[in-house]
Parts: structure tokens; sequence; C-alpha cells
């Protein structure tokens, strides 16, 4: 149920309402600032699955008149989404902190903000791996911005629960906002970091070099029909890839035969990179036989 895309996301979006609630709560009660830090990078990940939700349902229909290459750019979009509320939430909270650090003030009842804070860990560390999990498997780049926000939860939080014990045995209050700082300070490195992938998508920046060197592999298969390969571009939308590239037949291949070389080849890439386009454009071969190791009708090896 929770395997696909939007299973996920509804898990997500459940889990984490269940989250900040807690959160608010005892942050309410305690006057935690550190607490209530956390509960609105909890609002924001509420808000980023939301984005991620609509984002996921446009991603999935089908190329249409309007858009004849689909619509996964909509998942890069809500990354980057995501990135800018939660660099926003950082600096949010970084106020708060100075303004707490200004004034002066003290925390209440720590052992609630102890316990809450250990079952947003346990809680965290389960919906950040099953979200990985599902957005390695689907190659989805919301779902994965997603994932690595649920994941930054599990130190932040780690943070403040070493603090609120610190407290509870100290009394220093000044650790409050100061735990709160350092949560906020990493919150927005996790922003620039989520940011940057989605980013590379909407530039239409080529596939990573492992990618590159799977659609390689799959072209040099066929070193004995073609001459070579060449003009291989690649870029990436969402959780899907767009391939085209030249593929040099190999001398008196006729056209039918081109075409079922072009299908095979588009046929494996598509069985290694999922969501795959592929387009080739097939060309004559150039004559130079000693780079050549096709077997043609005018060399005939092997």
């Amino acid at each position: 149920m929770f395997s696909t895309k939007a299973g996920a996301t509804k898990l997500l979006i459940g889990v984490v309402v269940g989250l900040i609630i807690f959160k608010v709560v005892v942050g309410w009660l305690t006057g935690g600032i550190s607490i209530l830090a956390q509960a609105a990078d909890s609002l924001l990940d509420l808000f980023a699955a939301i984005i991620t939700f609509s984002a996921i349902r446009i991603a999935a229909k089908p190329a249409d008149a309007e858009h004849p290459y689909g619509h996964g750019k909509a998942e890069d979009i809500a990354g980057v989404g995501q990135g800018i509320l939660i660099f926003i939430a950082g600096g949010l909270i970084i106020y708060s902190a100075i303004g707490r650090i200004i004034k002066g003030s003290s925390i209440q009842h720590t052992e609630a903000g102890i316990a809450v804070m250990a079952v947003s860990i346990v809680v965290s560390i389960f919906l950040s791996r099953h979200l990985s999990g599902v957005a390695r498997r689907t190659g989805s780049i919301a779902l994965e911005a997603n994932a690595r926000n649920i994941s930054t939860d599990v130190y932040s939080t780690s943070a403040v629960l070493v603090g609120l014990t610190i407290l509870q045995f100290t009394g220093l209050d000044i650790i409050d906002p100061i735990l709160a700082i350092g949560v906020a300070i990493y919150i927005v490195k996790v922003a620039v970091d989520t940011i940057r992938k989605p980013i590379s998508g909407l530039l239409d920046e080529k596939l990573p070099p492992s990618q590159q060197a799977v659609i390689e592999d799959c072209l040099r298969k066929h070193s004995r029909e073609v001459s070579g390969f060449h003009a291989l571009r690649t870029r990436r939308a969402g959780s899907q890839s767009y391939i085209d590239l030249h593929l040099v037949m190999a001398s008196g291949i006729s056209l039918e035969q081109a075409h079922q070389i072009c299908d095979r080849v588009e046929v494996e890439i598509r069985s290694v990179l999922l969501e795959a386009s592929v387009i080739i454009h097939a060309e004559p071969c150039d004559n130079e036989c000693e780079r050549c190791s096709a077997i043609c009708s005018k060399r005939r090896t092997g």
C-alpha cells in the first residue's frame, strides 16, 4: 500500500501531522523554543509532503499536445520549492532563538520534551528509510528530497534531545536557544543540498556518469552491427530520463535492419534506465574501415 510514490507520500503526510501535533503540544507546555523549532521543521515537512503529492500526480500524467515531453519536471519544481521552504524555516528559527537569548526565558517540564524527541527520532528513522527505498525504486526526485528532509530530523532532534537532557541536570536555560540556532544552521545546509539536484534537472544537466556509462555499454554491445555512435545527449526531468544520439550503421545494412537495430538498442537502454525516452538517429558509415569493428559487405572480419 505504501510502496508506490502516492502511497509513500500519504504515509509521510499522516506521520508528519502526528509529529507536528505532538511537538506543538509539548513545546507549548514546556516553553522550549528548541522543541517548537522542531515543530516548525515538521510543519515544513508537511508542506513539502503536500507539494510532493501534487507534483507526483502531475508528473505521472502522460505527454499531451501542450507538453510533448511529459510533466516530469513537476517533481524538480517541487524539490526546489521544498528547499526554499526549509531555508525560510531555518532563518525564522535563528531569529526567534536570538530574541529568546536577548530577553531571557526558562523552560519547564523538560522530561516531556525529552520524551517527544525520543519518539520523533524513532519515527523519523523508519520513515526516512522507507521513503529512500521507494525513491530509489521509482527514481522520484521529490520523494528523495522528502527522505533527505526527514533524515535530517533525526540528527537535529538528537541534538535537541541531548541538550534537553543536559538542561534537565544543569538548569542552564540558555542551552535551549543555542540548540535551536544549531538546529537552524543544519536546516539551512539541508535546504541548499535539497535545492541542488532538482535545479540540475531544471537546467537540463546531463545524467550522472554511472548512467552515462550504462548507455555507452549498451551501445558497445552492438559493435559488430554498427560502426559507432556520437552526439550522445542526456537530460533528466523528475524521474524520467531523456536520451538521444546518432548511431552509425555498418555499410550495406538495409533501412529495415537499421530500424531493428535501433529498436533493440532502445529496449536494452530502457531495461536498465527505467522511464527513459530514447531517440536514435541512424547514419551511414563514413568508410573509415580501419577504425571500425563492424561486419559489413566492405570488410568481412571475425
